[in-house]
């Protein structure tokens, strides 16, 4: 989070051996939150229409996978997770969907929030997170420098295209 950078300054200068203390663990955490969430949508919810998140979280897992194995990327990891800020508002979007309270003011209210929150922690720390690969690719191994290249390859153009479908949905009926 922001305040990571500002009680542990060091982490905005090197995203790969630094971290605060519990930033691995927290990684740890969400490694174990992804395959559980994984496992729960492969048993519990029909393939296609749960195979953008189940590839989704097939990223994660691996990219994450590497940062708390290796102990580096954990900075890396820990700024990937400004994206699951966002998340909130989209399952709380789905919760008032599940509800049937489209039609209300909290709906309304919780979709331009979705959405500020959406371009702020989802499309602008993806963007951030790839120039920061671009502008360090000496500095990273090739094959982790491939692994986190494919993995904002997929989860960029993920992100836009759930954005639009938010605008249609929300905005645009």
């Amino acid at each position: 989070s922001p305040c990571r950078f500002c009680l542990h300054p060091g982490l905005s200068e090197d995203l790969v051996g630094t971290h605060p203390p519990g930033a691995h663990s927290l990684v740890a955490v969400s490694v174990g939150y992804f395959l559980e969430d994984f496992v729960d949508m492969l048993c519990n919810q029909k393939l296609h229409q749960s195979w953008e998140l189940l590839f989704h979280h097939s990223v994660v897992i691996v990219c994450f996978g590497i940062a708390v194995l290796l102990h580096q990327y954990v900075g890396f990891a820990l700024v990937a997770l400004l994206v699951e800020i966002n998340s909130i508002f989209l399952h709380l979007r789905q919760i008032l969907l599940m509800a049937n309270l489209v039609h209300t003011t909290c709906y309304r209210l919780n979709s331009v929030i979705n959405l500020g929150t959406y371009v702020v922690f989802r499309i602008a720390t993806l963007a951030w997170m790839t120039r920061w690969l671009f502008l360090n690719r000496e500095n990273v191994p090739p094959a982790t420098y491939a692994v986190g290249t494919v993995g904002m390859a997929i989860m960029t153009p993920m992100n836009i295209i759930l954005f639009y479908r938010l605008l249609r949905s929300d905005f645009f009926k």
